[in-house]
């Protein structure tokens, strides 16, 4: 969604008619993950994309037939299907797609309600019926418990009470998911489908040290749709100019400013200092957060003199195992471009559990399952 968040708020401000397909449930192998959307206007408009190119052919059929007033519709394609071939699928997985219209000015002012906390970063959630004992395409609007109720409906009290506190828990989790519900909310029944889209906001990503290592991987890091902080103790580094696409650059000692922040358990912290007194500090600070990777610069002879003095700081040895140390995968990198590239590539390993091995050398899925879905 956030791909395409300026094109889809320009149409629902410009009054623009558009049907939104959104990929809701993957089995097997699939080139794009749920939450994946593709929007096709009233002019034959498309942006955004549900499967890199496969089916979008097909969708796009769809989407006008829905526009023209068919009515939400969920489609599914995969390679099992007869005409699989005919669509495109042919990575070996199904894809599960809910089309559904935004034809009237309420419809789009709804959707442009969710857009615009999605833009300012403010979590939210939106449930949608997919199927079963509940009107297709049916739309829940969820947020915090103290950012207020829930807007729209799924049909019942009870559906939408239950629906709402798993929206909330899926949304603390940055987790998106299909959820089985009763008619009327019960759970551990199979009547209705419910889809909830989690927006949570970007992941940080924390570099520390002002170098021009840390400065290609703030770059990258930007790319990968984190949210990226800059932090160096020393004023003459620590600055815009020297780090245009951070989202902040903060001069500060690194621990005092990482023990002050936020850190939850999809941070991403890379410590690129490589000095003793910033170091030791920082790490140890590092190692008392859920950040879901901590990543540290040096030689391993660094790295080696770096895990004596923690130790002797009082870290054990099950704490310094989270240590990613020498940081990045090999890639044989050389520039700090290169090196940026190594250790993005480590952080989207350790994030969807890849082997970090040739894909040529491996058989089996190359997509891996699961994931947090809510951050993109």
């Amino acid at each position: 969604m956030r791909d395409i968040l300026p094109d889809l708020r320009a149409r629902c401000a410009d009054g623009v008619p558009f049907a939104l397909a959104t990929v809701v449930a993957v089995h097997g192998s699939a080139p794009r993950d749920p939450g994946a959307v593709m929007a096709v206007d009233a002019a034959g408009t498309v942006v955004g994309s549900v499967s890199g190119g496969c089916v979008e052919g097909d969708v796009y059929e769809v989407a006008r037939e829905v526009l023209a007033g068919a009515g939400p519709r969920v489609v599914s394609y995969g390679i099992s299907d007869d005409e699989a071939f005919g669509v495109g699928l042919t990575c070996g997985g199904t894809i599960e797609v809910l089309v559904r219209a935004y034809a009237t000015a309420a419809e789009r002012a709804d959707l442009a309600a969710v857009l615009g906390l999605i833009a300012a970063d403010r979590p939210v959630a939106e449930a949608t019926v997919l199927s079963g004992a509940a009107e297709t395409g049916a739309r829940l609007v969820v947020r915090p418990s103290d950012a207020g109720p829930a807007t729209g409906t799924l049909g019942s009290e009870g559906l939408d009470a239950a629906v709402t506190a798993d929206a909330r828990g899926l949304l603390a989790q940055g987790h998106t998911a299909i959820q089985w519900y009763g008619a009327h909310g019960q759970r551990r029944m199979q009547e209705v489908a419910v889809f909830i889209r989690t927006y949570a906001p970007p992941p940080r990503m924390l570099v520390f040290g002002a170098i021009d290592h840390a400065a290609a991987t703030a770059r990258i890091g930007s790319f990968l749709g984190y949210r990226v902080t800059v932090c160096d103790a020393r004023p003459a580094f620590a600055t815009r100019e020297r780090f245009p696409t951070a989202d902040e650059v903060v001069r500060a000692w690194p621990h005092t400013y990482l023990e002050s922040t936020e850190v939850d358990a999809r941070t991403v912290i890379c410590v690129l200092t490589h000095d003793p007194k910033f170091d030791v500090p920082l790490l140890l600070a590092a190692l008392r957060t859920p950040a879901a990777y901590i990543g540290v610069m040096g030689s391993r002879r660094t790295h080696h003199d770096r895990l004596a003095r923690l130790r002797e700081s009082g870290a054990d040895e099950a704490a310094l195992s989270r240590l990613a140390s020498p940081v990045g995968l090999d890639l044989g990198a050389r520039t700090p471009e290169e090196t940026a590239v190594s250790i993005a590539a480590e952080v989207i390993q350790h994030r969807w559990g890849g082997t970090g091995r040739p894909l040529g050398e491996l058989t089996g899925a190359i997509h891996h399952p699961g994931g947090q879905t809510g951050t993109r």
